[in-house]
């Protein structure tokens, strides 16, 4: 949450040292290889320690902590940065735990390791079986396990078994990893000044002392907290809870993007002081790395954001001494990690406007919608940035902003790009042919077009998105941030 602005920079860099820092990668061998994108394991906890006793009684909070993973999601952010995947993993998941300490995961790319380690994993938390049975004779023997619940695996072996078992399960590598308890979760729900969630029933449940009415409500901390964790309002318990968790992250984000946070320095500083001053992070996590969030944030819609939960094939196996636990659908999870593995969208793409899924125009890429664009005029004809904004808007674009005249005139057309988008700026030089492509490194996610003589009697090239990877498919129930509506 935090802008590539010089003032973002500061913030960050101030609040830095602040950041509460776990180990959650120390000693782990073997583990699958990065992907186009980065990956955030974000898990809340139920440690409630620092909340005053009045707040604990407010919101139902008295119980006893069980130190372990309320909340688990696996965050991918795309390599261009104007995605974000958001996969919910239930955290009854039934899944195979070292009895003794936490030990490396096996050699990647092996028989036992990240090629097969989708595979393996969902079967192993689908039918009980070790994800590490049939190893050759040559692999590092397997430690003794016991069944459990996937959240657990926090209460026995901290964030590094946590991150271990993620892994093994879904064969996506994990390159961060943020941590947040009852009080952090509270601080920043209040620091951006509430979020608005709409149902379309009453909901009240009287284990987390939820109530709310039909219609949108913009809860407080407290109030947000109860309403993430009630497990008691349908049948579906957890599953129904992770999709209204989804629901509410969908508003957080639209809330932080739209609200004009990223661009107020004193809000911003009030944000960033109390989200990473109140939250546990891997070490390797810096301010740089929280910049780039920040940039890819600002510019992000509604739409920019996807939403799924790991599909199962059983909702309820009673394992003694364990509990009711949850097993994932091997085929459909595994289809669904190797989309998060290969950097391509959850959901499916949208018809254009007017209906038609494939209006006429060069092949692009990646999806004009997706690709923001500012022009400026940088010649003596009157009206050019206007008229070719609104054909850049007529064939896809996002175009933002008010035509406008550059500070001088340019003897040919540019355009100028972050280098992190540069996927986006090759798209748009296609509908602006002759175009130069500047590389203006930290600029963000918008392109920036100056119109050159060389364009005064051009016109715009209609493009088209590209069409779906035929071996693609979206992933089961997936939404986008601005398709989560009531519930």
């Amino acid at each position: 949450m935090i802008t590539a602005s010089g003032i973002g920079h500061a913030v960050v860099t101030g609040v830095n040292g602040a950041i509460g820092r776990v180990d959650a990668f120390g000693g782990m061998q073997g583990r699958p290889d990065g992907s186009k994108g980065m990956n955030f394991l974000l898990v809340g906890t139920d440690d409630r320690d620092n909340l005053a006793p009045d707040e604990k009684k407010r919101y139902h909070l008295g119980g006893a902590p069980c130190h372990c993973t309320d909340t688990i999601m696996l965050v991918h952010l795309s390599q261009d940065r104007s995605r974000a995947s958001v996969v919910s993993i239930p955290r009854d998941t039934y899944v195979l735990l070292p009895t003794g300490p936490a030990t490396p995961a096996p050699k990647a790319g092996t028989k036992d390791g990240t090629k097969d380690s989708a595979k393996t994993g969902a079967k192993a938390a689908s039918d009980g079986k070790n994800a590490e049975e049939g190893a050759g004779p040559t692999a590092t023997p397997t430690p003794a396990t016991k069944p459990a619940k996937l959240n657990q695996a926090y209460a026995l072996g901290g964030p590094r078994l946590t991150v271990q078992t993620v892994e093994q399960l879904t064969g996506v590598h994990v390159d961060h990893y943020l941590e947040v308890d009852f009080t952090s979760f509270m601080k920043t729900v209040d620091v951006i000044g509430g979020v608005p969630v709409c149902t379309s029933r009453p909901l009240k449940d009287p284990f987390s002392g939820l109530d709310l009415p039909v219609g949108t409500t913009t809860l407080n901390g407290g109030q947000a907290l109860q309403y993430v964790r009630s497990r008691h309002l349908d049948p579906a318990a957890d599953l129904g809870r992770m999709q209204r968790q989804q629901r509410f992250l969908a508003q957080v984000i639209h809330k932080i993007t739209s609200s004009g946070t990223l661009s107020d320095p004193l809000r911003l500083g009030r944000v960033a002081s109390t989200v990473l001053g109140s939250v546990r992070a891997d070490q390797a996590l810096d301010s740089q790395d929280l910049i780039g969030l920040g940039r890819a944030m600002k510019g992000f819609s509604p739409g920019s954001s996807e939403f799924t939960s790991v599909p199962l094939s059983v909702t309820s196996s009673n394992v003694p001494g364990v509990g009711s636990t949850v097993k994932w659908d091997a085929l459909k999870a595994g289809r669904l990690w190797a989309t998060i593995r290969a950097d391509r969208p959850l959901t499916a793409p949208r018809p254009a406007p007017g209906g038609s899924s494939t209006p006429a125009g060069v092949q692009i890429a990646v999806d004009p919608a997706k690709i923001r664009v500012r022009v400026a005029n940088g010649t003596s004809v009157g009206g050019l940035a206007a008229s070719t904004q609104q054909a850049l808007r007529a064939t896809g674009f996002a175009t933002t902003g008010v035509p406008a005249t550059a500070y001088r005139h340019v003897p040919h057309t540019v355009i100028r790009y972050d280098p992190r988008w540069d996927d986006s700026a090759r798209a748009l030089a296609v509908a602006l042919p002759g175009a130069q492509l500047v590389p203006a490194a930290g600029q963000g996610p918008v392109m920036r077009v100056t119109l050159g003589p060389d364009f005064a009697m051009a016109r715009v090239r209609p493009v088209t998105a590209p069409l779906p990877d035929p071996g693609a498919q979206p992933a089961q129930g997936a939404l986008t941030g601005d398709q989560v509506g009531c519930g």
